[in-house]
């Protein structure tokens, strides 16, 4: 019982070090729901290059968990410890790159390049900060309840941070309105009529404008916030080295403590069902924002049914922290992500209608709550159970993040740009007042029918999962008795 008063955090502890979860989701969340609409309708690409940005800046940022993974681990212990290092030296270069992506570069071409470089770049100083992050949570404290209990402000403050950058992006945005160009009906049309297209064209430009330098302005705001997070976190979390460590623990080299990471089945079980579950939303984010605006016909209200999703998973946290605690962890996943399915079924059958679409983003948000907390809450168990069964090597906390970020960041850049690839060969028009019906059909797709699909599989998978209440409990009492 000394011990484990000695490893209590106290509420201001977890509550700088929840803080500092907020910047890696304000940052993508604006990118996720934002990002492929802005490529399109204010940068003006055409959707096969927007896709190309998507998936390799995805894809890119993937590849970036694992190296920055292993670089950590080669990282020697400073008097500010061997993971805030990394997290305070990354922020500034982080803000700028991140700024860059939403400027529009006065240049005829190579704005593909402009946006690929920035967006990767910004994508590689993020992981820099989010991987020693995320790692960070083995070094707050030993004890299981605390860092379940750390885990939940932080996914408190993550989801809140999730809501600031829709509300950010969103309304600063949302001000500006975007202008839009209709379509001619017939592929003859007049020399009179071309002419009224023209002088519409023209006279959108001071609109497309103000949009862009809304998009800057809410960057600028972003990276403010960034900023301020990252400050709190360093100077309000310490931390301890021997939170980790065993009394047996030797040191094992990176590819060896790779080896032994992907040989270890509850890992291996907990990412194969969280990989499809993150990649239903990671689709449902990523195409919202389109589905709102051309297929519900919201153009003016997408962003507020955004903040809907987002503040009923920030209000639902607490409720799925309790429950997790109450009934398991296992059962919180069925329940929690499952209870999406009918909402997400209910919006693409149902007719337009503005009222039911916000009812259903206040019961999908308490699903995405689920989906955003229990992952971390059970990454902790899974390296548990490592050590345990490994108890001579130590120091791969950052393998265990990483890899379970790198996986789902990967499928989720493939299925990004799968998806807008699809958009174009359903014949997207760029800044198009309205889109083809094949184009409606494919966001209806993308946002309901395949992440069903897709939650339903990681399910499935997620029954092999062996670590339930009782072993986690087993292997509380066997840590404490081999420390």
């Amino acid at each position: 019982r000394l011990q484990e008063s000695r490893e209590r955090l106290s509420v201001c502890s977890k509550l700088c070090y929840a803080v500092g979860g907020a910047p890696y989701q304000i940052t993508g969340c604006a990118l996720g729901f934002f990002l492929q609409i802005y490529l399109l309708d204010v940068a003006q690409l055409d959707p096969f290059s927007a896709s190309i940005i998507l998936f390799v800046g995805r894809a890119w940022d993937a590849v970036t968990d694992p190296m920055v993974g292993f670089f950590i681990t080669k990282t020697s212990w400073t008097r500010f410890g061997r993971l805030m290092p990394w997290i305070i030296f990354s922020t500034p270069f982080a803000v700028i790159s991140y700024f860059l992506i939403w400027f529009v570069p006065d240049i005829s071409r190579g704005q593909v390049v402009w946006y690929l470089v920035f967006y990767c770049i910004f994508q590689t100083l993020v992981t820099c900060f989010h991987v020693p992050y995320s790692a960070l949570t083995m070094f707050i404290s030993r004890e299981q309840s605390e860092r379940d209990s750390a885990t939940a402000y932080r996914m408190t403050v993550e989801v809140l941070g999730t809501v600031l950058g829709t509300a950010i992006q969103g309304q600063i945005v949302g001000k500006a309105v975007t202008p839009c160009i209709e379509s001619p009906l017939f592929i003859g049309k007049a020399n009179s009529s071309v002419a009224m297209e023209e002088l519409n064209m023209t006279h959108d430009t001071g609109s497309l404008t103000d949009t862009r330098n809304a998009y800057m302005i809410a960057a600028g705001v972003i990276g403010g916030l960034y900023v301020l997070c990252a400050v709190v976190l360093s100077v309000g979390v310490r931390e301890k080295r021997e939170s980790s460590e065993l009394q047996s623990d030797e040191p094992v080299s990176f590819f060896q403590g790779l080896k032994l990471v992907m040989n270890h089945g509850a890992y291996i079980k907990l990412i194969a069902g969280f990989l499809f579950t993150s990649l239903a939303f990671m689709l449902l984010e990523g195409n919202f924002a389109l589905f709102c605006t051309y297929t519900l016909g919201f153009r003016n209200e997408f962003q507020n049914v955004l903040l809907a999703i987002m503040l009923s998973a920030t209000l639902t946290i607490p409720l799925w922290q309790w429950f997790l605690t109450r009934f398991g962890k296992k059962m919180a996943v069925y329940v929690g992500i499952s209870s999406a399915i009918p909402f997400l079924i209910m919006v693409a059958v149902l007719d337009s209608n503005l009222i039911v679409t916000y009812i259903v983003a206040v019961a999908a948000g308490i699903s995405v709550a689920a989906a955003f907390l229990l992952p971390w809450s059970m990454l902790p168990d899974v390296i548990d159970d490592f050590k345990l069964q490994h108890p001579d090597s130590h120091g791969h906390e950052a393998i265990f993040f990483s890899f379970y970020v790198f996986f789902t960041k990967f499928t989720s850049g493939v299925s990004l740009g799968i998806s807008t690839l699809s958009l174009d060969f359903a014949g997207y028009q760029t800044r198009g007042c309205s889109q083809p019906s094949d184009v409606n059909f494919t966001l209806k797709m993308l946002v309901s029918a395949v992440p069903v699909g897709l939650i339903l599989l990681g399910l499935l998978l997620f029954k092999l999962y062996p670590i339930d209440e009782e072993k986690r409990r087993k292997n509380k009492k066997a840590l404490q008795d081999l420390r």
